[in-house]
């Protein structure tokens, strides 16, 4: 049995012809980790809120650990936990209350709650804080609070939606491990949305990219990327510079100009850079910039929508 099996899932809200999540599918592993990326307004926070019973789907189905997220959402809330977007802390209670709160709501026994909440205040590094109020901790040490406290009654999914937002790039790397961690050490099926092509690389063993509340892709990060597989080569030129003139070269595999932006696809672009800065320079283009680099998951999400993933 999957941790996660979803199946034609729709959600349409009322007065709105279009669908926030339309028709998806997909499951998941037992401890797997998972990631829905896609821009804002994608459909992603919508599915994890159904799959987290807190919205009834228009049709289609989901279970949670053989639970169904419309029949038998008691078995469900006991079986996942959530790191909601927004901090939903007591900033009034130390670190060790939070925890000892949200274990008692589960109805861990005082005995066991002891040992719980040392175990995962080691993991999240923040035993030398665990009785400071909230209040004073800074917002990465809320987020590693969080992921505690999401996980002290042993459930069997781990729901994180965009559990980086808001964070700088150091503390955002240092979550990622923090959730490597808690995947490797608990076991626990990990599913996380973010908009992030970094952090879903990093840390997601397979991805479905999602776009307008369809999933329009769905793999393991490596194998996404091959899909465009050779070298990119991007030129940023002047305004009002046109570049289709690199898109009659015969090494050129694929062509794309985007805000000024040419990118072309090639087998060995650190040996066709060259040609290309000669063809500019022949054609009088100005090149301002040039980047050969290996297909991001970004690159992915363009080549299915046309568009970046922030806009």
């Amino acid at each position: 049995m999957e941790a996660i099996e979803v199946r034609n899932l729709v959600k349409r809200y009322s007065g709105n012809g279009s669908a926030a999540v339309d028709h998806i599918s997909f499951s998941v592993g037992n401890g797997e980790i998972f990631g829905l990326l896609g821009p804002n307004g994608a459909g992603k926070t919508t599915a994890i809120k159904i799959l987290t019973t807190m919205l009834k789907p228009s049709s289609g189905t989901a279970k949670i650990a053989g639970f169904d997220v419309s029949k038998d959402k008691d078995s469900v809330r006991k079986s996942i936990g959530v790191v909601f977007q927004e901090p939903s802390l007591d900033w009034r209670l130390t670190g060790r209350e939070n925890l000892d709160f949200h274990a008692r709501i589960y109805g861990i026994s005082r005995k066991e709650r002891a040992g719980r909440i040392e175990e995962v205040l080691k993991l999240v590094e923040l035993e030398d804080k665990a009785d400071m109020v909230v209040d004073k901790y800074s917002g990465g040490m809320k987020r590693r609070l969080e992921l505690a406290r999401g996980f002290i009654h042993h459930p069997k999914v781990l729901f994180l939606d965009e559990p980086t937002l808001g964070l700088d790039t150091h503390t955002r790397r240092r979550i990622w491990d923090y959730i490597k961690e808690l995947n490797d050490n608990e076991g626990i099926t990990l599913v996380l949305t973010t908009h992030h092509m970094e952090e879903a690389d990093y840390i997601c063993e397979r991805v479905g990219i999602m776009d307008r509340g369809k999933i329009i892709a769905l793999d393991t990060p490596k194998n996404l990327k091959d899909l465009i597989g050779s070298d990119l080569v991007s030129l940023e030129m002047n305004t009002g510079s046109k570049g289709a003139v690199f898109k009659k070269l015969e090494f050129v595999i694929d062509y794309r100009e985007h805000d000024g932006v040419v990118t072309l696809q090639m087998e060995r672009g650190d040996l066709k850079i060259p040609t290309i800065m000669a063809v500019a320079q022949r054609e009088g283009i100005e090149i301002k910039s040039v980047n050969l680099r290996k297909p991001s998951l970004e690159d992915v999400f363009l080549h299915f929508t046309g568009r970046r993933i922030r806009e």
